[in-house]
């Protein structure tokens, strides 16, 4: 299962020591899911606080905590391959058919690794200008946030776009505003959006970039425009649309790729929506829908116009399309969901042991991987 201990010492910085064991055999993902089962049962778990959201990657799992990033056997948890440097890492994501792992070299987190989702082997490497607190998102472009800058980045980890306080600009007016203050973002393939505030704008500011369109420090942009509203929220993007929540009664305002507003849909969610601190709304996608979850409801976008469809209440998290289904995480286990309709078929137990938070889950063949806060939590379908 694991090759020996390959260890790797920076010739000019002591920190970047770094312990880094592969996987010697191939990957045995589990097979496909074929039917929704009874129920599911906990088959293993494990401390991931460093993965804001599950990652099933590589036929297998991915746990990070501390200083080191693992790979796992989805249906036993056997760690198949790991990566530890003495650094800590900020947070660990997938993109490209590669666990991207940034880690933390004094006030940046400045140090991203990636390595091979199967084997655990070393690709790409590269420094970044993010800080604490960023996320990785999106897989063509992946975009590192942040509270006042992002960069985005193409499958080699090659940057392709940088956007706000720069910190070292080729060209003083390559950046159009400054002093702006991000708070919301959304990926979608070759676009990258951010919702902020700039000094004299007098409300938020939502502009979409386009990455592979940037030249150096200096960006392209599909659209930026004011909104004329404050504490609104960047949702989500498509390949033709923006979707910002606005403030106040909950409503989505729909926006073309010109940034020419489409419209406003009213939303019937329940409580008021809960704002991530990390600015990326929780959504999954499928094959039917985008699967947006507001803190208390799970609502269906359409993937392309972004419109909703139906609103399931009283959800964990967004959920995941399994076997033809949508199974949404609630209280006590997992709605048996039509994802074209919305409506619940039945609920299917899970024991959670009194956890009560927030889950977002995926799937690896017909295993289920479950973050539940700090943990990774892996289900197995009832035979």
């Amino acid at each position: 299962m694991l090759a020996g201990a390959a260890l790797v010492v920076g010739l000019n910085s002591p920190a970047a020591t770094t312990d880094s064991v592969t996987a010697t055999t191939p990957s045995d993902p589990p097979p496909p899911a074929t039917a929704i089962p009874p129920s599911f049962s906990e088959l293993w778990r494990a401390p991931s606080p460093a993965t804001p959201v599950p990652i099933a990657a590589g036929g297998g799992a991915v746990v990070a905590e501390g200083s080191r990033v693992s790979g796992r056997d989805a249906r036993t948890g056997a760690e198949r391959w790991s990566y530890t440097r003495e650094l800590s890492l900020c947070t660990v994501a997938a993109a490209f058919g590669r666990v991207l792992a940034d880690y933390r070299n004094d006030e940046y987190c400045s140090e991203l690794s990636s390595l091979d989702a199967t084997s655990g082997a070393r690709g790409p490497a590269r420094t970044l200008d993010a800080r604490p607190g960023t996320r990785l998102v999106g897989d063509g472009p992946v975009v590192a946030t942040g509270q006042d800058y992002l960069e985005a980045m193409r499958s080699d980890l090659v940057r392709t776009a940088e956007y706000g306080n720069v910190r070292a600009l080729e060209e003083p007016d390559d950046q159009p505003r400054t002093g702006c203050t991000f708070s919301s973002f959304a990926v979608a393939p070759a676009r990258a959006g951010v919702l902020e505030t700039c000094p004299g704008d007098g409300s938020d500011r939502l502009t979409v970039l386009r990455p592979d369109a940037s030249s150096g420090d200096k960006p392209a942009f599909d659209f930026s425009t004011v909104l004329g509203v404050s504490g609104a929220r960047l949702i989500a993007l498509s390949g033709e649309r923006a979707a910002v929540l606005l403030p106040g009664r909950p409503r989505l305002l729909l926006l073309d790729r010109a940034g020419a507003r489409v419209g406003e849909v009213p939303l019937s969610v329940g409580p008021a929506v809960q704002e991530p601190q990390d600015g990326v709304a929780r959504t999954t996608r499928g094959g039917a829908a985008l699967y947006w979850w507001t803190g208390a409801a799970t609502v269906a976008l359409d993937p392309e116009t972004l419109v909703p469809r139906w609103t399931l209440p009283n959800a964990l998290g967004p959920g995941v399309e399994y076997d033809g289904r949508l199974l949404v995480p609630v209280q006590g286990g997992l709605a048996d969901v039509d994802p074209r309709t919305g409506a619940v078929a039945r609920t299917l137990p899970v024991d959670r042991a009194g956890y009560v938070g927030p889950v977002q889950v995926v799937a690896q063949g017909e295993i289920l991987l479950e973050q539940r806060g700090r943990d990774l939590v892996a289900l197995g379908p009832a035979r």
